[in-house]
């Protein structure tokens, strides 16, 4: 796949005045985008599609704005049905005309401007790896375009569908075809997605990658082959991202309820520094007064001079 031009520009800066950051600006997140959580055997691939619904917030930023999210596992599909837009994926900046593929475990910041109109798919793994010898451990480190990664005419009846609706359903339709037919042609697909969902249903995420592969009869380093193969990163790296992304979606919507300890960290430092790195010094303010609330009971982990 080629890659889309780029240039460099600070992580979590905004060409836009106005930025709302996941996680803290939930009404954007919530309200701003149409969201279905994948159904059936397509939840162990897919975890929601998503599209943008910006047309009341132009008026209110003409000049455009900025949606930040943090790393997560897996990656994306973003299928432009407007205006272009640009991408910034860690610290490269791309313009974006068509439509792209983009990794998930680098920080990413979409500069919104009027006209901006995308559906997305949120992928943990893409049943393409069951049909095609796609190494998605080789397209981790930039955006690329979608073209080899969806059926043209696929794509095609996705953009041009009337509703949201009709485009899940389609896109839903064409993967669970592929999953169907090739059921029993990837072990090791059905290993990582299995996995997977099992860390995100039971909050099993800090079981250490040797014991999973001895679970299964398989050496550690088969496993990593094997996410890295359908992820794009690691196992430890997957598992882990799964983990703070969890622990910092309930801590900032549901802090009292919030105990480090569920997350199997063992103590306050432990999870603080995690978080810190997580979050970026950009983000660790906004998290300040959901983490005094948990001093009280841990022992808070001291501040970085300089």
């Amino acid at each position: 796949m080629a890659r889309l031009m780029m240039q460099q520009v600070p992580v979590f800066s905004s060409l836009c005045n106005v930025q709302h950051v996941e996680f803290f600006h939930r009404d954007h997140f919530e309200h701003r985008y149409l969201r279905r959580p994948a159904g059936r055997s397509l939840s162990y691939f897919i975890d929601f599609f998503w599209e943008t619904d910006f047309e009341e917030l132009w008026a209110q930023h003409p000049e455009g704005f900025s949606d930040a999210l943090f790393p997560n596992v897996g990656y994306t599909y973003m299928l432009n049905l407007g205006t272009p837009f640009a991408m910034q994926l860690g610290s490269s900046h791309y313009p974006v005309k068509l439509d792209i593929f983009l990794p998930r475990q680098q920080y990413m910041i979409c500069h919104h401007g009027a006209g901006n109109h995308i559906f997305g798919i949120k992928f943990r793994v893409s049943p393409i790896v069951l049909e095609k010898k796609v190494n998605f451990s080789e397209y981790r480190e930039s955006v690329h375009p979608l073209s080899y990664l969806i059926d043209r005419e696929v794509l095609q009846a996705v953009k041009g569908a009337a509703s949201f609706n009709e485009r899940v359903g389609l896109i839903s339709q064409y993967y669970q075809r592929i999953i169907e037919q090739h059921s029993q042609a990837r072990d090791h697909v059905a290993l990582v997605t299995g996995l997977l969902k099992r860390a995100t249903d039971e909050q099993e995420f800090s079981v250490p990658i040797a014991d999973l592969a001895a679970r299964h009869g398989i050496s550690p380093r088969t496993l990593q082959r094997y996410f890295l193969a359908t992820t794009g990163v690691p196992g430890k790296q997957a598992l882990q991202l799964l983990r703070i992304r969890t622990a910092v979606e309930l801590l900032v919507a549901r802090p009292g309820r919030f105990r480090f300890e569920d997350f199997g960290y063992y103590d306050y430092s432990h999870f603080h520094k995690h978080l810190r790195a997580f979050l970026g010094r950009h983000s660790i303010n906004m998290m300040q007064p959901h983490l005094e609330l948990l001093k009280p009971n841990s022992r808070p982990f001291p501040e970085r001079k300089g």
